[in-house]
């Protein structure tokens, strides 16, 4: 790693006095005194190609000088594939954004479909493109496509992508509609003292704060359950904080109070509310819970709701994990949630460049485990599931 920033601080200073050629030849000349790896090192810390400097190696090596060789101006040769198509970055991105999935505590984001699948899918639509161009072009924009070792989360269901597909249609329809569209989940549940917590923060030589020194909390030591909501249209996020338990009940009084707070002001002529959410948790699949207290919930507004899982073992993919829940992490990285007012606060002020706002309320409702749906219960739920996975795709109509 020394070598290869020793190496690209030496062509920042030169580059600008040195021709395609004399390029070429400098970077064959620094390789060649590097051991095995030595030329991939270099392309790495100049973007010059291999094959450049291939090229410049044999150069060197066969002691011939290339006589009438044509230079090129500075900016000659090829364009680029995005200067003849200007749309190739707008429709990648467009391919790539339903299946885009993202690391909660961190903004790297990565893609689970091949760029060679990318660059047939572009090509049916019109556009010249090779997968080595889009896989370029997936790296400049912060994309980087990872092993499945590393991503599978449990087995894999075979209609995975077929339901990233169909909530992706739903969603886009919705907003095309300007009805809402809302992604939920419960953030994971955070201890209220004098706590460590992750990350660092800027504070004078000695000055950081002086947390417990063990994380080792009883049952008494309070804890703070997040649920987010995350208004996709409007870039805007709304966390209820709990201070009970984390149960199908709480998860939908916290998108009442956000329905409340915000969302009977901002969608006045909603027809219907499509929920997207993971399939486990609070508010899973499979809960009869969750369907009840939904049921209850639209008869309160009177208005459909319809509700999208993500398949088993996705979760990181919805869009409250790395939109909402990334941004909250990192703006309090660092910083010990003593009491429930520093997490309102922190959660209240976290924004974005794109504008992302996020308002948090304090639940201090009882929330009870074990609360039972009777058969009797259950058959009162107006219930429609989809043609598609009807355990993952259904509507819940008011009675």
């Amino acid at each position: 790693m020394i070598i290869e920033n020793t190496i690209r601080r030496k062509f920042k200073f030169l580059e600008a006095h040195l021709n395609e050629k004399t390029k070429r030849l400098w970077a064959a000349t620094e390789a060649s005194h590097l051991s095995y790896g030595g030329i991939s090192l270099v392309s790495r810390a100049t973007n010059i190609s291999r094959f450049t400097i291939h090229k410049g190696l044999n150069e060197i090596t066969s002691n011939k000088s290339v006589t009438g060789e044509r230079i090129r101006h500075i900016g000659g040769g090829r364009k680029a594939a995005t200067h003849h198509q200007p749309k190739l970055i707008e429709e990648l991105q467009n391919l790539v954004e339903p299946v885009t999935r993202g690391e909660p505590d961190s903004p790297l984001r990565w893609t689970c479909k091949s760029t060679r699948r990318l660059s047939e899918e572009l090509i049916k639509n019109g556009f010249k493109v090779s997968s080595r161009i889009v896989r370029l072009l997936l790296t400049k924009l912060g994309y980087s496509l990872q092993g499945n070792k590393k991503t599978i989360e449990g087995k894999q269901h075979p209609d995975r992508n077929a339901q990233f597909e169909y909530i992706n249609t739903q969603v886009k329809k919705k907003m095309q509609e300007s009805q809402p569209v809302i992604s939920v989940d419960t953030k994971k549940k955070e201890l209220i003292g004098n706590y460590a917590n992750n990350g660092k923060n800027w504070h004078k030589k000695g000055m950081s704060p002086k947390v417990n020194g063990h994380d080792f909390p009883g049952k008494d030591v309070p804890r703070a359950h997040p649920y987010g909501i995350y208004e996709i249209q409007r870039n805007h996020g709304f966390v209820n904080i709990g201070t009970d338990h984390d149960t199908a009940t709480f998860a939908v009084a916290s998108i009442r109070a956000w329905w409340r707070k915000e969302g009977k002001k901002a969608y006045p002529k909603a027809k219907r509310l499509l929920i997207t959410a993971d399939a486990g948790g609070s508010n899973g699949h499979r809960l009869r819970l969750w369907k009840w207290e939904l049921q209850r919930f639209a008869n309160e507004i009177k208005l459909p709701i319809s509700v999208s899982h993500f398949p088993p073992g996705t979760s990181k993919w919805n869009k409250v994990e790395h939109r909402l829940f990334s941004f909250i992490s990192s703006n309090w990285r660092g910083t010990p949630l003593n009491d429930y007012a520093t997490v309102v606060n922190l959660i209240s002020s976290t924004t974005t460049v794109k504008g992302l706002k996020v308002s948090c309320l304090l639940d201090k409702k009882k929330y009870p485990i074990g609360k039972k749906v009777t058969d009797e219960e259950w058959k009162s739920i107006k219930l429609t599931r989809s043609n598609f996975h009807g355990d993952w795709n259904y509507l819940i109509e008011p009675n």
